[in-house]
């Protein structure tokens, strides 16, 4: 199945910002201060995985086919929704036996991260050009 990592990652982004805002702005009175750090927790590994996501877009623009990286982007897709969405539930509805499923979306941002690493091991250029834009100087 293909999919637009760029827009899923300016999604991600931009319901990250909107989480945030909720959980600064809406969630203070209900929530305390202990569940807070948990919900903040979910936004910012969610905003840093949506930047993730864009970067792999970005490289599959110039590998569409590189397998370990649209495997990445699956990665950081699942552990957006497993780990940062599993904490959201857990700080806004008390569900502490959904701690068991942040894990899980803990291992899949590890792996889209080697992933991410073993492409970069390949012995191919990042970006086609690259080489020659570097030979001319």
């Amino acid at each position: 199945m293909k999919i637009n990592f760029l827009l899923v990652g300016a999604l991600a982004g931009l319901t990250g910002v909107l989480l945030g805002a909720f959980g600064a702005h809406g969630l203070r009175e209900s929530l305390s201060p202990a569940m807070l750090t948990i919900y903040k927790t979910g936004v910012d590994y969610q905003m840093w995985h949506a930047l993730a996501l864009m970067g792999v877009a970005l490289l599959l623009r110039y590998n569409p086919d590189e397998k370990s990286l649209i495997r990445a982007g699956w990665f950081f897709l699942l552990g957006i929704v497993f780990f940062s969405g599993s904490l959201y539930i857990l700080a806004c509805f008390n569900m502490k036996g959904l701690g068991m499923v942040t894990p899980v979306g803990g291992v899949f941002f590890i792996g889209g991260w080697v992933l991410l690493a073993l492409f970069s091991l390949k012995d191919k250029p990042i970006v086609s050009g690259y080489n020659e834009i570097n030979e001319s100087d």
